[in-house]
């Protein structure tokens, strides 16, 4: 059984996520979608609630689990016994970043986490978490850039940050 990680923040998880995690999906047997937690960020939505609305959209779906780890990407990886990251790339400066980080983790699993990247689907090559939050700040649509199963909570989140 082929099983792969696909990380991130996902605040909050976007269709271009979603575009990737079906992707991958169609290469792999089981996909770890792992929400990870970078102290640099702020967040519209806890660690708990990205889970949550990950879990929403892929409800039911059995190759999928959500998972969370703080902390070496490698170490969840090698305590899961996965040994294929998955990376999506909307551009080349996504490319330059994620190639980086791929040597790095190869050298740091000690060769045993190969990264897969999969570019994005050209319409969602502008889509972000940042631009969507910036959609729903102003109450834009968020049709088309994230699930219709969770646009209700993005705004309603969106008009807290309001006041």
């Amino acid at each position: 059984m082929k099983i792969a990680v696909y990380a991130g923040s996902f605040d909050p998880v976007t269709k271009g996520h979603q575009d990737i995690i079906e992707r991958a999906l169609k290469i792999v047997d089981k996909l770890i979608v792992v929400v990870m937690n970078n102290p640099k960020k702020n967040y519209w939505f806890n660690l708990d609630e990205r889970k949550n609305l990950i879990s929403k959209i892929f409800e039911g779906s059995e190759n999928i689990k959500v998972d969370e780890h703080a902390g070496l990407l490698v170490d969840f990886m090698a305590k899961n016994s996965c040994g294929i990251l998955i990376k999506g790339l909307r551009d080349v400066k996504d490319f330059s970043e994620e190639m980086t980080y791929s040597f790095a983790n190869k050298k740091l699993s000690n060769g045993e986490v190969d990264t897969v990247f999969i570019p994005t689907s050209e319409r969602y090559t502008y889509v972000s978490s940042t631009f969507v939050k910036e959609l729903a700040f102003y109450n834009q649509s968020l049709e088309g850039y994230v699930d219709g199963k969770i646009i209700e909570e993005v705004l309603n989140r969106a008009k807290e940050y309001r006041g």
